[in-house]
């Protein structure tokens, strides 16, 4: 027994040492197209790479501020005759970064983008923000920040205890709190988790709206895909986590057929699947790597 909490000790330091980066959000659009045309477009992104599969009836595509090596991006999801999702009442936003909130409003205003809130000093503070809403319904928080090395910079998701994800992430995933802030008059906590300070890198913000424990996950807002040096290790992480916080493994690490990537799959305390929400672990295989398996359609439970 001595010997295999000395054991489980040792790994639950590994996080800490790993060379982990954020690498994608996915989740699933109504119509690829339009929605490309809006991120290039209304947000500045730039289209990376897009791929049609019609013997599986889907396609997607990843876009970003920067080459996937380097930066954070989405990967979009269009699978055929499918024009809508429900994003549920869990997934928050998406942040963007920006030298100047005003001027970006505007150019989305002028292209037919939806301003669900004016640009403005946050509640209480004088960072200046806006949000959008893109076509599908997914909300977008625009941050004016003199400069950031990564413009898409945030996303938010709602947990029903705060104390107890905190804990999850630092412990499974290495994550560090780098701010919180209480909003007793609005009801509600946000903590900020990341590899490096907000400023220099995407973080995962968590939100806990007082007296909420539940929410609807929906079925749009698929997972993050986060990098590992080591898939294996990173399960064993997170199995012995999930045996004292809750949520649990849902693919075994290994490696996808016909790809030359290794992942491993799990969900949250709040109950995040992968497969729907939650976080991929992936070798770091960039310059080799060859297309990613498409999460509505490959088992990867």
């Amino acid at each position: 027994m001595a010997e295999a909490t000395q054991s489980n000790a040792e790994l639950l330091e590994w996080p800490k040492k790993d060379k982990r980066r954020f690498l994608h959000a996915v989740y699933r659009v109504g119509d690829l197209d339009r929605t490309i045309k809006f991120y290039t477009e209304c947000f500045g992104m730039k289209l990376l790479r897009k791929r049609d599969v019609p013997e599986e009836k889907f396609a997607n595509a990843f876009l970003g501020y920067g080459p996937e090596q380097s930066h954070f991006v989405v990967e979009l999801t269009y699978n055929y005759g499918v024009t809508s999702y429900d994003i549920g009442t869990g997934f928050g936003h998406f942040g963007i970064s920006t030298p100047d909130v005003y001027k970006l409003v505007e150019n989305i205003r002028a292209k037919g983008g939806n301003i669900t809130r004016e640009p403005a000093p946050v509640t209480g503070g004088t960072s200046v923000i806006a949000f959008v809403k893109d076509p599908d319904g997914y909300i977008f928080e625009l941050i004016q920040r003199p400069s950031t090395p990564e413009p898409l910079c945030q996303v938010m998701l709602r947990v029903g205890d705060l104390e107890r994800s905190i804990k999850f992430y630092e412990k499974a995933l290495g994550l560090r709190v780098v701010k919180r802030a209480d909003r007793p008059q609005q009801k509600y906590t946000i903590v900020l988790l990341g590899y490096a300070d907000e400023q220099e890198t995407t973080v995962l913000e968590l939100t806990y709206n007082y007296g909420v424990t539940e929410y609807t996950k929906g079925n749009a807002y698929a997972q993050v895909a986060i990098s590992t040096d080591d898939v294996y290790k990173s399960a064993e992480v997170v199995n012995i986590v999930t045996q004292e916080l809750g949520g649990k493994i849902t693919r075994q690490p290994g490696p996808i057929p016909g790809l030359n990537t290794k992942i491993t799959s799990f969900v949250d305390p709040d109950g995040w699947k992968t497969s729907r929400k939650f976080l991929m672990y992936k070798e770091r295989v960039f310059n080799q790597r060859k297309e990613e398996c498409n999460i509505p359609t490959c088992d990867l439970n």
